[in-house]
Parts: structure tokens; sequence; C-alpha cells
């Protein structure tokens, strides 16, 4: 097998999709090396359960910088550097970077968004979806670009809504989904079967719909 590719997970939160991908990064044959944990967030909940895994981890609070966004992308530039990271996956990272930042790791950083993309970009996605009466929602990972929710997109899995769902019961079944569709992604691109043409990426991708894997026909 070729070398594993060395990644950062960027969180600011518990860590849900952080965990899913450190436990996917254990089996020999995944692509990818968790290879650092880093927070904008010193009390961050996840970084405490990288810790125990025995992964290194960073903060870079954000507060320290003030306004200053360019010092902050330059401090995680650094930090990313000095674990020779190869790909950067941003798992509830509650900062928006800016294209100084992004258009360095073009093709190399990933978003996890709770939305089937181009619907629903931006926040609250599960509130949107119930008020106009989606049948469908689910979950996105794209590759990031400067335009925020924009990035070709490399996977997705759809759920249904539910009569009776409320943005928190709706929000629990996109997790889910979530929480299977990240390594799988995340392996893609570190097995280099994923690779970006303009806005689009094309790929072997197996997705996830309505909680059943759809693998594409082999023959």
């Amino acid at each position: 097998m070729t070398t594993r590719k060395r990644t950062a997970i960027l969180v600011s939160g518990r860590g849900a999709n952080m965990a899913a991908l450190i436990a996917a990064a254990k089996s020999r044959d995944y692509p990818a090396d968790i290879a650092l944990v880093l927070s904008n967030r010193p009390q961050a909940a996840a970084l405490g359960r990288a810790q125990a895994e025995g992964i290194a981890t960073a903060v870079i609070d954000h507060a320290d910088y003030g306004k200053d966004r360019e010092a902050f992308e330059h401090a995680i530039q650094a930090a990313l550097e000095a674990h020779h990271i190869e790909i950067v996956c941003l798992a509830g990272f509650m900062r928006l970077f800016t294209p100084w930042l992004v258009t360095r790791w073009n093709g190399r950083m990933l978003n996890i968004h709770p939305a089937l993309l181009p619907a629903f970009r931006g926040l609250h996605t599960h509130e949107r979806a119930l008020e106009v009466g989606v049948k469908i929602h689910g979950a996105t990972v794209h590759f990031v670009v400067p335009e925020v929710d924009c990035g070709p997109i490399v996977a997705q899995a759809a759920v249904p809504v539910l009569d009776g769902d409320t943005p928190e019961t709706l929000a629990d079944r996109v997790l889910a989904a979530e929480l299977r569709l990240y390594p799988l992604a995340l392996a893609l691109v570190a097995g280099g079967k994923v690779q970006i043409a303009g806005n689009t990426s094309t790929s072997e991708a197996a997705v996830w719909a309505a909680g059943r894997l759809i693998v594409p026909d082999e023959t």
C-alpha cells in the first residue's frame, strides 16, 4: 500500500465527526493517518478525545488574534506545516477562512456540511429544510473553496424527512449519516480516487442514499 496521507482535523466542539475519522483510520488499509487535531477553542471537548487516542493536538485560539484573521491563519498554516500535514478535514470548525489559506490547500481541504448542497448553504440547515417542506435532506462532503459551501462535491448522504420531525430529530438523523459519509469521502481523496475538474469532482464514489450504501457496478 502507498504511504498514508497525514491528515489534520480542525474542530471547535465535541468532535463527533472527528471521532468517526479517527476510528476509520485505525484500519491498516485506510489511506489516511490522523496526525493532528487542531482547535480554535481551548476548551473544545474534541481535544481531550483526540489526546485519549494518542493523537497530537494544538490550540490556536482565534480570540488571541482579535480581528487579525491573517495572523490567525498564518499560525494555523505554521502548525499544519510543522506536522507535515497533507490533507485537512474541517469537522465542525466554526471559523471561515480567507482565500489566503484556502488556496494553499486547494484540492486538499475537505468540509462536511449538514445539507445536500447546493441546497441550504450556510447555517440553520435543518430548520430551513423543514420550513420549505423537503422530503429528502442529508449531508455533503466537499472541497473547500473561497466561496462558502460552494466547493466541488466529493460525496453525499441522503436521509428522509419524516412527518413530525423537529430540527433536533432531523439533525440526529443527518449526523448518523455524516459519521459514515466523512470517512468514506476522506478515503476517496486520500486514496487518489477523486480529482477536481473545474467546479466538479469525479470519483469512484460510493454514496449513502436513504440510509443504504450504493456502490457503482464494477463490471
